[in-house]
Order: structure tokens, then sequence, then C-alpha cells
């Protein structure tokens, strides 16, 4: 990128999205409260959940980490510009390899999970609240949570390579686009066409909805993310609510937590990562490697403690010793689950839980 392309200064968000650059910014506080029919939760995320979170990961004075504070804190006009640029013309690369493995046929599902064994067991009493709801979009997952997943929630889907993350945030963007809402794609993983094609195999029309400007997907380098954290997050909630998000998916947050050496900057730095996401006012959905040594478990073990709901993906191995995938929820705040462990398998239609069998 030459500096004949930088454009600067802290406007990188107004010319993100072409279509709304005549957009006028939201009205989120500058503590991150968003009025309207959401403000119990953030009450609430203010008050409980996150004044325990803000106790565990507060800020830390030690700069340890791969990154000095001068260079998280250096986000100059040539930082904001490169920023800006890579935006609009999404030129980042990376993997084109997905985490889409572990297919399997009718005959290995069917001998490694046993038929119907009655529906999913919930809580008798059904959650009272006014919190709006909302549907992921999976076959299977959206019945074992009672009512749907509250609005604005901040959700991480933590597994191994290949238990379908990626598939994950796509078909929850993908369910809200059919739907009419707008959605953002974050990706430090993979290219922008890699993500395109992805969701294009399986007939989700992404090049469809970005061209109508209901979808904008956004490749970063995790190294240029994390020396630029400090403005990308104050300016992020601002390009979110300027484009209209309804969705936004980020994967993954295990790439920007590696980018910090010392475990008590990589806690700060996550945690304002995490509250800055929230004053978007949108409904988030992280994806996170699991730990190598507990695969309920993030690698860092910090996001599923900023998190609202957590889901993890998995593989199993029953009697018939043969690995498949399983999917348990391991919490929603606000809201009643299953809490069972359910398989599930990747189609050429994404992911659908098999809610009615069991794995033995």
């Amino acid at each position: 990128m030459s500096d004949d392309d930088t454009s600067g200064g802290d406007d990188w968000f107004e010319s993100a999205f072409e279509d709304d650059e005549d957009d006028e910014p939201g009205n989120a506080d500058v503590d991150g409260h968003t009025p309207g029919d959401d403000a119990s939760e953030a009450e609430q995320g203010e008050t409980g959940d996150e004044s325990e979170d803000s106790a565990a990961f507060g800020a830390s004075d030690d700069d340890g980490g791969a990154f000095s504070d001068e260079d998280s804190g250096a986000f100059g006009d040539d930082g904001a510009s490169s920023f800006e640029e890579e935006i609009e013309s999404a030129s980042f690369g990376g993997a084109d390899a997905g985490d889409d493995d572990g297919l399997f046929d009718d005959e290995g599902f069917a001998s490694a999970f046993e038929g119907a064994s009655g529906d999913a067991e919930f809580d008798d009493e059904e959650f009272e609240s006014e919190i709006p709801r909302i549907d992921l979009g999976i076959e299977g997952l959206d019945n074992m949570i009672q009512g749907g997943v509250p609005k604005r929630h901040l959700m991480v889907g933590i597994g191994g390579p290949g238990t379908g993350k990626t598939t994950f945030g796509l078909q929850f963007l993908n369910h809200g686009l059919r739907n009419g809402e707008n959605a953002v794609f974050i990706t430090l993983e993979q290219s922008r066409e890699a993500i395109i094609s992805t969701a294009d195999e399986r007939n989700w029309e992404f090049d469809r909805y970005e061209s109508e400007g209901s979808l904008a997907v956004v490749d970063l380098d995790p190294v240029e993310m994390a020396n630029s954290l400090d403005n990308i997050q104050a300016e992020l909630p601002e390009l979110i609510e300027g484009f209209g998000a309804d969705r936004l998916v980020l994967d993954s947050v295990s790439l920007l937590e590696m980018m910090y050496d010392n475990q008590a900057r990589r806690r700060t730095e996550v945690f304002d990562f995490t509250r800055a996401l929230k004053k978007a006012g949108v409904t988030i959905f992280l994806t996170s490697e699991a730990s190598d040594s507990n695969p309920y478990a993030s690698r860092h073990g910090i996001i599923e403690y900023l998190t609202d709901a957590v889901f993890v993906l998995q593989y199993v191995r029953g009697e018939t010793q043969e690995t498949r995938l399983a999917v348990e929820i391991q919490k929603i705040r606000n809201a009643n689950h299953s809490r069972d462990k359910k398989p599930y398998e990747m189609t050429d239609r994404g992911i659908s839980v098999y809610q009615q069998a069991n794995i033995f």
C-alpha cells in the first residue's frame, strides 16, 4: 500500500462502506449504553456480570507483550489510512482453507448415534424476560435454546480445527441477511475472497448481499489490528452503527490474543476490545480456538468469561471408536437452554444439529 493511497485521520470509518458515506453516527453514549428495547440488558451488564469481569481483567501497567505501549497507541495518519484502505479494498490475504472438515455419510452417522430419544431437556419454568430474542439460524441448535438468544448478546464458539466455527459464523449471518438484516464479517484468518467462496459453496449468496449493501466482509491482518487496536476499538462501534449492522462475526479472537506474550496485558486488551464491541449494540459471534488440554476452554482461558453465551464444538469418540462432532451450550445469560451434548454434521446447507439423537 503506497502513501499516495492513504486518506488518514480519524475518518477511516466514514469511508469504509461507500454506500453509507452520508449516514449519521448512532446515539450510543460514551459509556456504551445504547437506548432502546435492550436498555435493561445494558444496565445488567454494567452492574452485574461486567463488574465481575472488570475485576478479573482489569487494566495492567505491564507492557511486556509482543507490542509496546508505543506501538499499540501510535496510530498516526499512516496507520489510520492503512486500516481504512484495507477495509475499503479488502486486500489482506490469508489461508484459504476453512475449518469445515469432518463430513461423514449417513451410514457412518447412524452407526455412531442412536435414534430419537425425546425432546431436549429444558428447565420447567420458562425464563421471564422482556429482552428481544433472535434465532441463530442453525437447525436443531435453535430448538435447544428456549425462546432464542437475547438480542445484542456477545457469543463465542470454542472448538478445535475442523469443528465448523467459521461455518457457524457464516450461517448465523446468512440467517439474518435472509430476514432483511445487515451484517458484518471480520476475518483475521482468511481472505475476503475465501470467505465469499465458502458462503457461495452453500448457496448463501454473500456476493449478492455485499453488492446490495447489506453485507460487509472485511479481512484484517492481526498484526495491523493489534498495533492499531486503541483506535479501532474506539471507532468500530460508530462504523458498525453507521452501517446499520444487526449481526457481526469476528473470526477469530484467538489470533488477536496471540499478539500479546504477557498474560496480564492480553487480558486487558481482550477485555477492552469486547467491551468496545458491546458498545456497537449488535448481536455478535466470535470464534475461538480450544485449549490443547481442555476442549471446554478457549486457548487462553479468557474469552469465555467475557461473553454472554458459549458454544463448545468438539470431536467426540463413542463406543464404536469413530470420531464424530458434538455441540454443547455451556452458558447463555438470560435464557434457558438444553445442557445436553448433541451430535451435528456439516452438509452443503451448513451445520445441522441432531437434537433428538444421543451420543453413545
